[in-house]
């Protein structure tokens, strides 16, 4: 009983960022308001342990970030990195403006450490904001714990609505070009209407049989990869890190037909994966207090201003030459703040609200949501993960 009241008080956290996000279609982003609600929790009447009490425990994080990492793996399609590598190379150099602004001036106004420890969130997501705060808990600097898991929280209540801010001016570029004929659909341009139908789904060379792609069978797959990532990991003495082979691996496996495109997603575990480690990166809020948070606010704030400034110089000075708008080019860099499913949410709704018909909203879905994809694949999926390998060495 009690087990099962632990896990039901974290879903229904969950449940309502879900729902606000929902209601204000993104603009206050659900892992806010969720983060909110365990915060109070724990600085109140919730035991802080009740994450662990749900089984998301540490042995589960150890054990579902490899998973998730090969998964991400089978999100890729190097095809379309290729295709748009004008995209990858914007979003990419954007989060290296970002290392650049924050390594120089946020050392000179912070220490080193706290720069280290906060930064890797802020140039992807949650699997970075997972590796650094175990690498602090495993390094003893629990004090520093609360930087990462804030980054997580509070850059995305940024990046939401300047990214759509970014997308709707370009959006309305795109519709005024398109109506002076300047512009035109292409008739051969593949309809994306979700993340695995945007990927490569043509038969690898070591593509498996339909009888074979069962549920368990995709799991076990997908955990025997991960196995043989943390295997390469160890021979190595961690020179790489696991995490990054483990993408690696994925990568390699989906494009030789090992695993299918999303395929924790196919097996039906993702949501249950996702879940759990999030709610597990919410658990490290048990360790603040509201002096805490109060103290790191606005490390964190002038950290998240100073990286963002870094996209916006970077992004601005290849728009041009890359053949792109500012605006377009922004907001491929903004993807690292936040990635899949936020960029496939936020461009799929501009471009609806944008166009007066459906012709115009194929043209604008065209030339936005593929840079918006593959922008997000590079930062949040491949970059973040060897940012956040490479900082924990730092600490």
């Amino acid at each position: 009983m009690e087990y099962l009241i632990a896990f039901t008080i974290v879903m229904v956290f969950m449940l309502i960022g879900d729902w606000v996000s929902a209601v204000t279609k993104a603009f206050i982003p659900s892992i806010f308001i969720t983060a909110v609600l365990f915060a109070i929790g724990f600085w109140t009447i919730i035991p802080k342990d009740i994450v662990a009490k749900a089984s998301f425990n540490t042995a589960f994080t150890g054990m579902g970030v490899s998973l998730l990492l090969v998964h991400l793996g089978t999100l890729m399609s190097l095809k379309e990195l290729i295709n748009q590598w004008k995209a990858v190379c914007i979003a990419l150099l954007g989060v290296l403006g970002t290392l650049v602004l924050t390594l120089t001036v946020g050392t000179l106004i912070f220490d080193w450490h706290t720069v280290v420890a906060a930064i890797p969130p802020l140039t992807g997501g949650m699997v970075a904001t997972l590796l650094m705060t175990d690498g602090l808990k495993a390094a003893g600097a629990t004090a520093l714990v609360a930087l990462p898991v804030s980054m997580f929280i509070l850059h995305s209540f940024i990046g939401y609505p300047m990214t759509a801010i970014l997308l709707r001016k370009e959006g309305r570029r795109l519709k005024e070009e398109f109506k002076s004929g300047k512009g035109h659909i292409d008739p051969n341009a593949p309809k994306i209407t979700g993340m695995a139908d945007s990927l490569d789904t043509k038969k690898h060379i070591l593509h498996l049989p339909e009888q074979f792609q069962s549920p368990v069978f995709i799991i076990v797959r997908v955990a025997l990869i991960a196995l043989l990532g943390n295997w390469l990991a160890g021979l190595m003495n961690g020179v790489i890190n696991a995490n990054v082979i483990c993408l690696i691996l994925g990568v390699l496996a989906h494009q030789l037909g090992l695993l299918e495109d999303n395929a924790l997603t196919r097996a039906g575990v993702f949501n249950w994966l996702i879940y759990g480690l999030m709610a597990y990166v919410f658990s490290q809020l048990s360790l603040t207090t509201p002096d805490i948070i109060g103290g790191i606010l606005i490390q964190i704030l002038v950290l998240i201003a100073l990286g963002i400034l870094g996209m916006f110089i970077a992004s601005y000075l290849l728009a041009k030459p890359f053949g792109m708008s500012k605006q377009m080019a922004f907001a491929c860099s903004l993807t690292a703040l936040f990635g899949f499913p936020a960029d496939f949410i936020l461009t799929t709704e501009v471009c609806h609200t944008i166009a007066d018909n459906d012709q115009e909203e194929e043209y604008l879905t065209q030339n936005m949501l593929p840079k918006m994809l593959v922008g997000g694949f590079a930062t949040v999926s491949m970059a973040s993960v060897i940012i956040a390998s490479v900082f924990l060495k730092l600490i």
